[in-house]
C-alpha cells in the first residue's frame, strides 16, 4: 500500500510550489528508485515520445536517463495549478559521454491522486546543444541549494 506524499491536492499556491520543489529534489537527486515512489504505482507517462506505465518502467526510464545525461542538474518552475493538476517548466544542463553539452527545456502536466502521489505525467523536451561556458547551473551535484536563482531569475 502506498503511503501519502504531502503536500496533498488540492493545491494551494504555497502547496503547489512546495510540490515542484519536492520534485526537483528528487529528480536531482538522480535516484530512480527513491524518485518512483512519488508516483503511483500504475502511474502513466509520456516522456518525449516513449510511453510508459508503472514504477518498474519508471525505474528502468530513469536508470537509462541519467546513464547517458551525465552531471545532470535539473530546475523547475510552477506555471499554474489547479485542485489536483500542477503544470511546470523546467530546465536542466547535462553532458553526453563526449563531453557534449545540452541544456534541455520542457513542460509537464501532472495529476495527482488524494494521497499525493503522480498518477499521470506529460512531458514535452527540447534539447538545445550549449557550450561547456555557457552552462548556468554550477552547484555541487544533487539538490540546488536555495540561494541558486531560479529559471525565471535566469531569464530562461
Amino acid at each position: 500500500m502506498d503511503s501519502s506524499r504531502p503536500p496533498l491536492p488540492p493545491f494551494t499556491l504555497e502547496t503547489a510550489t512546495e510540490k515542484v520543489r519536492l520534485a526537483e529534489d528528487g529528480w536531482n537527486s538522480r535516484d530512480a528508485a527513491k524518485v518512483s515512489l512519488a508516483y503511483t504505482a500504475d502511474s502513466e507517462w509520456r516522456n518525449r515520445a516513449e510511453f510508459l506505465r508503472g514504477r518498474d518502467a519508471i525505474v528502468a526510464f530513469l536508470t537509462r536517463k541519467w546513464e547517458r545525461e551525465l552531471d545532470y542538474r535539473l530546475i523547475k518552475e510552477l506555471w499554474a495549478f489547479r485542485d489536483n493538476r500542477i503544470a511546470v517548466r523546467f530546465a536542466y544542463e547535462w553532458h553526453d559521454d563526449s563531453g557534449n553539452w545540452f541544456r534541455s527545456y520542457g513542460n509537464e502536466n501532472w495529476e495527482f491522486d488524494e494521497k499525493g502521489l503522480m498518477r499521470r505525467r506529460i512531458a514535452s523536451i527540447n534539447d538545445a546543444p550549449i557550450r561547456e561556458t555557457d552552462r548556468r547551473y554550477h552547484w555541487a551535484l544533487g539538490r540546488r541549494p536555495d540561494d541558486h536563482p531560479g529559471l525565471s531569475e535566469l531569464g530562461f
